[in-house]
């Protein structure tokens, strides 16, 4: 167990954010399956096990908590994940940090509060399901499918709606085309796709901006 325990404390003043979350136990693995994918899937991060909330080292309380992180990754995460941990003694109590880089190849999947698989992504300090344009915007990356640009009357109303709108959502944008939502997010993901609209989830929804518009 190593003592350096300011890099611990260095961490923890920073807060949860991103790349950082702090776990006061680990009682669950398809819970902590979703921080391990959502990091991955994200920019990668650390889980601090034994820190509660609000900063306050407590400790790892069991051994089994790091098979639990075992089973996580290998079990309840699809494919996966990569992840190294370290043990710091911080004031005569155990803190275990878990180390999960971005994964530049796959998205992984956990299970959702029902069971299904998901994708989950990191925004600031909470872990999301991924939009399905993001999903979209995704697959087209990794099997390098070309975006389809038509403009299509749907596609001349979105672009024509932003430039007189801040931004749009997927529900909004198949009410302005009287389109479908599999049609709706095909046309958004292309738009992304090509750099021509930003997207912006948070834990609110997604909304779809013009890159060509300052916020």
């Amino acid at each position: 167990m190593k003592t350096r325990s300011h890099h611990i404390q260095d961490l923890i003043s920073e807060g949860e954010h991103q790349t950082l979350d702090f776990k006061f136990e680990i009682s669950d693995s398809r819970k902590i399956a979703r921080s391990l994918a959502a990091f991955a899937n994200t920019d990668g991060g650390r889980l601090l096990v034994g820190v509660k909330d609000n900063g306050t080292i407590a400790g790892v309380r069991s051994a089994e908590e790091i098979h639990m992180i075992e089973a996580a990754a290998e079990m309840y995460c699809q494919p996966p994940v990569d992840y190294n941990t370290k043990e710091w003694n911080v004031g005569g109590k155990a803190v275990l940090e878990v180390i999960i880089p971005k994964d530049l190849k796959d998205k992984h999947k956990a299970p959702d509060h029902e069971g299904h698989y998901k994708v989950f992504i990191r925004v600031a300090d909470e872990n999301l399901v991924a939009d399905n344009v993001l999903v979209k915007v995704w697959q087209a990356e990794k099997y390098h499918h070309a975006a389809k640009i038509t403009f299509s009357e749907a596609e001349t109303l979105l672009l024509r709606y932003l430039t007189e709108n801040q931004e749009i959502t997927t529900k909004e944008f198949q009410q302005l085309a009287h389109i479908g939502k599999r049609k709706a997010e095909a046309i958004l993901a292309d738009f992304v796709s090509i750099g021509t609209l930003k997207l912006i989830q948070t834990s609110q929804g997604t909304t779809f901006k013009s890159n060509e518009k300052t916020d």
